[in-house]
């Protein structure tokens, strides 16, 4: 009887929590992004121009649409289109209880486990749809009308605060924006991508079985002395989606591994390795890596040194985004203008979606607007992520990226290296092919030590 008593009230703190979670960061969803006419956007490889004879700065959520051209307003489009169609992965409330624990909601702590979730997202985004795919849907968003958007949240908090004085359940609140996919007349392929582009999200799902969802992530963060609640780095959390990777069982994502580099190292021969490794199947092919390579970009704060080479990252197409954030707070880098990083957030707390149902919902898994944040506000510690679909297109990633590791570097060393060969050849204890049940070997624990001064404040 008592342990009931602790869980309803932990479910009432959880639902304070989200509540004031939401006080906190729904004026973040409510106030428009501005962009410079006269400066390109670059987001994951694809470069966006606004240039207008006039200066000044423009909103992307459509509202001034009138006074520039249609040549502009059309690209301006096309750089909604293409963010709003990157998976957004934010903090959920009332989804299943995480085994061990009496917790229904990340909110508060699981934000850097959720930016996880978008990079990895966008990598499977590249290898079954690939870099040109957009949602056909995403400008069915009402986002252009900013009250209608607000006035959802204003339901929301106020449904979420008299849920919470009374320890009901969150009275659901939809909208209608969902409703025009049903009723889209797809052609063979826009309804190949549509399963996938479904199949990807439930993959993330907030359940227990959801092969990428929060429950499979802190089980596998276990290993490594975590638990749920507890706050997870990026470079933690580079190794928990290695791991949550190698255990899919999906046979659609035999055709994908990951490869985290050792002390800010990519060895070649080891990322090589893991594309020819047999898929469960015994079939032999190559299979596509999602390389992740944890860094930091100076000491107790960001060096503007390494911004070229932040912005240089970020302009491949086969970027898949950098799990960072400032201070406290952890966001996914998508982008860049000038001197500021284009990011997602993903600290609203947003309802439970039950991915598993047919025509399940979308729009909660699809930013209606980006953000921007200067790069001197960046916390050093970060985790970049690169999707190569072949052999060949690693081997062109690592000459491509080494070269611009030392055009951008004025320090001695660059941020990370190639190296080719095995870690073995280097003295290292194990090999990434070979490790033990644990998430990670004695000597990764020993180097991620280096990282528990790196990882954020907990919020």
């Amino acid at each position: 009887m008592e342990a009931t008593g602790t869980d309803e009230v932990e479910k009432i703190k959880s639902k304070f929590m989200s509540a004031w979670n939401n006080m906190k960061y729904s004026w973040v969803l409510k106030t428009k992004t501005y962009f410079s006419r006269n400066s390109p956007v670059f987001l994951l490889g694809k470069c966006y121009h606004f240039k207008t004879d006039d200066s000044g700065e423009l909103s992307t959520d459509g509202s001034n649409f009138d006074k520039i051209n249609t040549e502009i307003s059309g690209n301006v489009e096309e750089f909604r289109k293409d963010f709003i169609s990157r998976i957004w992965l934010t903090y959920r409330e009332e989804f299943p209880q995480i085994k061990g624990s009496a917790l229904t909601t990340d909110c508060g702590w699981g934000c850097t486990l959720r930016t996880g979730q978008m990079l990895l997202a966008q990598g499977l985004i590249l290898h079954f749809l690939g870099r040109a795919w957009v949602w056909p849907d995403a400008l069915d968003f009402d986002n252009s009308d900013s009250e209608s958007w607000t006035a959802h949240t204003v339901k929301k908090l106020t449904a979420s605060f008299e849920a919470s004085l009374t320890a009901e359940r969150e009275p659901k609140i939809l909208s209608n924006h969902h409703q025009g996919t049903l009723k889209r007349n797809w052609d063979d392929s826009e309804r190949r991508n549509e399963v996938y582009h479904r199949k990807i999200i439930s993959w993330f799902g907030d359940y227990p079985l959801a092969a990428f969802g929060l429950h499979q992530l802190i089980e596998y963060g276990k290993k490594s002395g975590k638990i749920a609640g507890d706050w997870y780095g990026p470079a933690v959390v580079a190794h928990i989606l290695r791991k949550a990777v190698e255990e899919a069982r999906d046979p659609e994502l035999q055709g994908v591994t990951v490869y985290v580099a050792q002390d800010c190292t990519v060895y070649s021969s080891d990322v090589i390795d893991r594309q020819c490794s047999l898929m469960d199947s015994g079939k032999a092919d190559t299979k596509a890596v999602i390389i992740l390579v944890p860094v930091r970009l100076g000491g107790e704060r960001t060096n503007m040194d390494y911004l070229e080479f932040v912005k240089g990252i970020l302009s491949l197409e086969y970027c898949v985004g950098i799990i960072g954030g400032k201070p406290k707070q952890s966001y996914y880098f998508a982008g860049f203008q000038d001197d500021s990083l284009i990011y997602m957030d993903p600290h609203y707390c947003q309802s439970f979606v039950d991915v598993s149902i047919k025509d399940f919902p979308l729009e909660s898994f699809h930013c209606p607007s980006p953000k921007k944040m200067s790069f001197k506000k960046m916390d050093p510690s970060c985790t970049i992520g690169f999707y190569c679909r072949t052999v060949q297109d690693f081997e062109k990633a690592s000459e491509e990226i080494t070269k611009m590791l030392k055009s951008s570097s004025k320090e001695k060393y660059p941020l990370f290296t190639f190296v080719k060969g095995h870690s073995k050849d280097y003295d290292f204890a194990s090999s990434p092919l070979h490790e033990e049940k644990h998430l990670f070997p004695e000597d990764e624990k020993k180097r991620l030590k280096r990282f528990s001064t790196e990882e954020f404040v907990l919020l």
